[in-house]
């Protein structure tokens, strides 16, 4: 199971890029995995081709009208079953005996 964190915007759109974010979270959004959004990016969780399939469909949409893209991406694997997006923040938790702004 794969946990990928990954950023991605176009670097010739101005200062604000969140309608271009906003694309790719409806693209993240209905593939079905589970994901996270955070202020710096997105999690998603899946297998490897699931969440590569998802990265590429929301370069693809980006590419459209943008030029040059940026991007950042993180990926964790782990032969192990899935869940690790909540999991490994509840352990973090657990070992710090208390709940932590997440």
């Amino acid at each position: 199971m794969v946990l990928l964190e990954f950023s991605m915007s176009p670097l010739t759109k101005g200062d604000s890029v969140s309608a271009f974010v906003a694309r790719s979270l409806d693209i993240i959004d209905k593939s079905g995995l589970p994901y996270q959004l955070t202020p710096m990016g997105t999690i998603i969780e899946g297998e490897w081709d699931q969440v590569m399939g998802v990265v590429t469909a929301c370069f693809a949409a980006m590419k459209v009208d943008c030029p040059r893209i940026g991007a950042n991406i993180k990926i964790d694997y782990r032969d192990a079953p899935g869940g690790r997006l909540t999991s490994k923040v509840a352990s973090v938790q657990e070992k710090v005996g208390r709940r932590l702004s997440t």
